[in-house]
C-alpha cells in the first residue's frame, strides 16, 4: 500500500477521534468521509485501512512506539509494522524527524526485542484475554485472536425467491467477479475481493444480500416452514428476517420485532427488493411489550439473536474489543436472560426457539441457555448438528453451534436450539 502525506494527515485526524471510543469506528469514518468530500476513492481506502490496522494491532503498536504514544505515531507505526513500508516508501509522506524516529525504533527493537504479554501478542484487552484463556487455553486463545484480527471476507446470501446460487455465480463469472459457493449454507457465496455491488443488477433485483455465512446458519437452525407463524425477536436491520421469509416462501406470517424504529426502518428497502409480502415489522418498547402478549402461545418458531458484546465480529468491528468492558458484559447478561425468557412465552407447544449471539463468551452463551433450561423444564435442547444435517448441511458442532473465523472462516457465533414440550 503506497501512501502520501495528505492521506496520513487525514488518517491521524480520524484515528484521534476514534480512539476516544465514544462511537463506533465505522460510523465515525463514514461521517468523516461525508464531510471531507474532496477525498477520492483511493484516499478513503487508505485512510480507513490505516485506522482499522491501528485498531486491530493497537497493543502491539503501542509497545513498538515506546514511551510517547500519539495518534500520529500510531498511524506511522502502522505503515511500518502492519503494511511493511520502508523508510524509502514513506519519504514525502512523513517528516524527516519521523523517518529518524522509525529508524531509532527499529534499532531499539534489534538491540532489545519487544517483550509482550499474551494479551499484547493477541492484541486484546487483559480482561478479555483472561476469559478466553480460561475456556480455550493460551495457544487456542492466541490462534483465535489472530484469526479475529484479520479483515473479514465478503459473503453474500442468495435470495431463493429471486435466483438460484448457480445463476448468481454464473452472472458474477460473466462480470469478472471472482466468487465461490460457501462451505456450509446452501445460499452462501464468498467473494475473492470486495467489489462495489450496490448498483449491480442482481442486487437491485433482490437476488442477493450481504450476509456472513455464519449468520445465515443461525437463521437456518430455526427451520422456518411455509404457512407458519414465526418471530424474529431482535430483528435489527432484518438480515435474518429476510432469510426466514425466503424459507417460508413468503407465506404464513413473519414478525420482525425490535426496540429501535431506526434499525427496522433500514429493513424496508431490503424488503422491497426481496419480494417478501409476509413480513410485519413492529417496534416494541421492551421484551415485555403489551403488543407481544397477544401472541403468547401462538408462534411456531422464534429466533432470538440477542443483543450482545459483538466480540465475535472483531474482523469487521475491531474497535469493539476496546469499547467493551466486563461491566458492560454483566449488564448484557441480565438483558439476554430476560429477552430469552420473554421470547419463549410466544411459543406454542412443539414450537422451536433458537438463542444466538455473535460472542465467544460463555456468560453470554452457555450460561444463559443453561439457566433458561433449568428454570423452564417444559423445554428441551435439540442438537444443532442434527437440525443442520436435516437440511443437508454437514457441520460437526454437537448440541450447540459454535462458529469462529479460525475453524470455519465465519464470524464468531453461538446458537442453541430448544423445543417447547408443553
Amino acid at each position: 500500500m503506497q501512501v502520501n502525506q495528505n492521506q496520513l494527515e487525514h488518517a491521524t485526524e480520524v484515528l484521534a477521534e476514534v480512539l476516544r471510543f465514544e462511537q463506533p469506528a465505522d460510523a465515525l469514518i463514514s461521517s468523516y468521509f461525508r464531510i471531507e468530500r474532496t477525498l477520492g476513492h483511493r484516499d478513503r481506502g487508505v485512510i480507513a485501512e490505516t485506522v482499522y490496522a491501528v485498531l486491530r494491532n493497537l497493543r502491539h503498536l503501542e509497545a513498538w512506539c515506546g514511551d510517547r504514544v500519539t495518534a500520529r505515531r500510531l498511524v506511522v507505526a502502522a505503515q511500518v509494522r502492519v503494511f511493511g513500508l520502508s523508510t524509502r516508501n514513506l519519504e514525502g509522506a512523513v517528516s524527516a524527524g519521523e523517518l529518524a524516529w522509525i529508524t531509532e525504533r527499529r534499532e531499539a527493537a534489534k538491540s532489545e526485542p519487544l517483550s509482550l504479554s499474551l494479551a499484547e501478542r493477541a492484541d486484546l484487552p487483559d480482561w478479555l484475554t483472561e476469559k478466553l484463556v480460561a475456556r480455550l487455553g493460551e495457544e487456542k486463545t492466541l490462534a483465535l485472536a489472530q484469526a479475529l484480527n484479520q479483515a473479514a471476507p465478503l459473503d453474500l446470501r442468495v435470495n431463493p425467491l429471486k435466483a438460484k446460487r448457480e445463476q448468481v455465480l454464473e452472472r458474477f463469472a460473466a462480470d469478472a467477479i471472482e466468487a465461490a459457493p460457501g462451505r456450509y449454507s446452501p445460499f452462501a457465496i464468498r467473494l475473492a475481493d470486495k467489489p462495489a455491488l450496490s448498483r449491480h443488477p442482481l442486487f437491485l433485483e433482490g437476488a442477493f444480500e450481504v450476509q456472513d455465512e455464519g449468520s445465515q446458519l443461525l437463521g437456518l437452525l430455526l427451520g422456518a416452514k411455509r404457512g407458519e407463524m414465526v418471530a424474529d425477536f431482535c430483528a435489527g436491520a432484518g438480515g435474518k428476517t429476510l432469510l426466514l421469509g425466503a424459507q417460508m416462501r413468503s407465506t404464513g406470517r413473519l414478525y420482525a420485532f425490535d426496540t429501535s424504529e431506526k434499525r427496522l426502518a433500514r429493513l424496508k428497502p431490503r424488503l422491497a427488493r426481496s419480494g417478501l409480502s409476509n413480513v410485519h415489522t413492529s417496534a416494541i418498547a421492551h421484551e415485555n411489550d403489551a403488543r407481544l402478549k397477544r401472541l403468547a402461545g401462538k408462534i411456531d418458531r422464534v429466533l432470538v439473536d440477542a443483543p450482545c458484546s459483538g466480540l465475535g465480529t472483531l474482523r469487521r468491528n475491531p474497535d469493539l474489543k476496546w469499547r467493551q468492558s466486563p461491566e458492560a458484559i454483566a449488564e448484557l447478561v441480565v438483558k439476554q436472560g430476560a429477552i430469552l425468557a420473554a421470547a419463549a412465552k410466544l411459543l406454542k407447544k412443539g414450537g422451536r426457539i433458537v438463542y444466538a449471539t455473535c460472542s465467544p463468551l460463555a456468560e453470554e452463551n452457555d450460561d444463559i441457555v443453561d439457566a433458561f433450561l433449568a428454570a423452564h423444564p417444559g423445554f428441551r435442547a435439540l442438537s444443532a448438528q442434527q437440525v443442520l444435517a436435516d437440511q443437508d448441511i454437514v457441520l460437526e458442532c454437537g448440541e450447540r453451534l459454535r462458529l469462529d473465523p479460525l475453524n470455519h472462516g465465519t464470524d464468531g457465533f453461538f446458537a442453541a436450539v430448544m423445543e417447547k414440550l408443553e
